[in-house]
């Protein structure tokens, strides 16, 4: 059986942290592949505080395109709505017709509420969700079934780097460098 990752995310922008969790659940968990999903309309963010998914998807599959490992899915970019993970979840089922194990890869910090997403039991039926543990920082105490992910701490947040952006300061080996090609191009993050 094929053993499949999934990492979702809003990857606004996309940085070396969200790779390496990737490369470490890659490694650890001996995944054949780690496939980024970039959310459409995340269910807890702010309308307007992200960029279009469309511009975060091509950033993220600038990344995979040269990454064996990796792929980048367009199904929340083109599903209309929020983006729900039993949708997505759903979706990878079928194109794998039962014949992968999905592991839904997130940080620890998503799942002290992983209790409160929608279709949570059908959820964890359907898929071994993997909190990335930052070494150092104090466990989180999930409310539903979790498998923890020890990897080293890399203090780095989408948050910061748009800040560091919009503050026209260097985001240079946080991002990766086609990425920020990318961004500079379009002018992104600059208010």
């Amino acid at each position: 059986m094929k053993r499949i990752g999934i990492l979702g995310g809003t990857f606004n922008p996309l940085h070396i942290g969200h790779l390496a969790i990737a490369q470490a659940a890659y490694e650890k968990l001996k995944l054949e592949k780690v496939i980024f999903v970039p959310a459409n309309v995340p269910p807890h963010k702010r309308p307007g505080s992200i960029i279009p998914c469309k511009q975060r998807f091509e950033m993220v599959r600038l990344i995979t395109d040269d990454n064996p490992r990796f792929e980048v899915s367009d199904f929340e970019v083109k599903r209309p709505g929020k983006s729900y993970t039993i949708d997505t979840v759903k979706h990878f089922e079928k194109r794998y017709g039962g014949k992968a194990q999905l592991f839904f890869i997130l940080g620890e910090d998503s799942a002290g509420y992983l209790h409160e997403w929608k279709n949570i039991k059908e959820l964890l039926k359907l898929v071994t969700f993997v909190a990335v543990n930052r070494a150092g920082c104090e466990p989180v105490k999930a409310k539903v079934p979790v498998r923890l992910l020890a990897m080293p701490a890399l203090e780095i947040s989408s948050s910061e780097i748009r800040r560091r952006i919009a503050q026209k300061k260097s985001v240079r080996y946080i991002v990766p460098e086609n990425v920020l090609k990318y961004i500079k191009k379009k002018k992104l993050y600059k208010s």
